[in-house]
This record gives structure tokens, sequence and C-alpha cells, in this order.
């Protein structure tokens, strides 16, 4: 068996470290109220670029009688577009009939761009019936949402840093 570089090692380790990182917070998200997973949606799409610098940029609007819309974002610093999300702070699949749903409220509002943002997984079905529609539907799974807060620093604190350098053979060459 080949031996490890000390970069892979290291690489390896972070990927480990993350993993658990990424488990400790779905497990943190399933512990909080439905709205604070609102909120947390929000605050993760404005932290990756959405919505700029208005002071309404994004919003979590889900409450009872929400029409099927929990929260709402710009897609840009102009506010060009509007995006509308779905959180589902869930512990078994979702399914087509979900996204359907949330389809049908992107109807009603007229939109024709959507999230929906899950902590859990969507079935094959659910994938397979948002790429197939007109509008576009991004839908994001507890996988993915907590990559995303890892690397946008959304409810996660930098603990060290490392630099891992390498020879510059290009200062050693006589040219």
């Amino acid at each position: 068996m080949q031996e490890l570089t000390p970069e892979e090692r290291i690489r390896f380790a972070n990927e480990e470290i993350e993993g658990d990182l990424a488990q400790s917070l779905l497990e943190q998200i399933g512990s909080l109220p439905p709205a604070f997973f609102e909120r947390l949606v929000v605050d993760l799409l404005l932290k990756m670029g959405y919505g700029g610098s208005f002071k309404d940029a994004g919003r979590a609007i889900g409450k009872s009688g929400d029409g099927g819309i929990d929260g709402i974002i710009k897609e840009d610093k102009l506010g060009l577009d509007t995006i509308y999300i779905q959180a589902k702070r869930w512990e078994g699949t979702v399914g087509r009939p979900e996204i359907h749903k949330f389809v049908g409220a992107l109807a009603g509002v007229r939109a024709k761009k959507g999230v929906f943002i899950t902590t859990s997984s969507f079935s094959v079905d659910a994938l397979s019936y948002a790429a197939s529609l007109d509008s576009k539907i991004v839908l994001i799974d507890g996988r993915q949402l907590a990559e995303l807060m890892i690397e946008h620093d959304i409810g996660v604190a930098s603990l060290a840093t490392y630099t891992v350098k390498r020879l510059d053979t290009d200062y050693f060459s006589e040219e």
C-alpha cells in the first residue's frame, strides 16, 4: 500500500473533521424551531451573495398560512428578480408531492425561480420532477446545506488555520 504524503493526510483529516461538523450542524438545526431554520436559510443565501446590500434583501416569512413560501430573497444587488424559498426541517425523504406544492406556491406569486432546502434528502422522483420543470427550482439537501454553511461560515467558527508550504523551485533557478 502506498504511503500518504503529509498533504494528503492533512486533506483527509480535514475532510473527516468537516464531515463530523456537517453532521453536528444538521443535529443542531434539528433541535431548533422551524422558524430558526427559515432564518438560517435566508442568512445563508445572503452570505452566498444573493440580495446584495439592500436592507430588505432577504427575509423569512414562513408562518401558518404562508402559502408555501418560507422566505424571499433578491437575486442580485439591484433586486431585479426575486427568489422564493421553501425550507423543510425534516428527517424523512422529501418527495415529489412537496416539490409540486412548492411549484404551485410559486405559480401563485407568478415566480419562475425557487430554492427548496431541506435538512434531509430528496427522492429520485422529486429530483427528476424538479429537473423537468420550466421554472428554475434548485434543490438543496441536508448534506449540501451543511457544506454550504461550512463554506460560508454560517453557524461555524474557525478553530485553527494551517498553511502547507512547498519548495519554490522557481526561486532556486539560475535564470
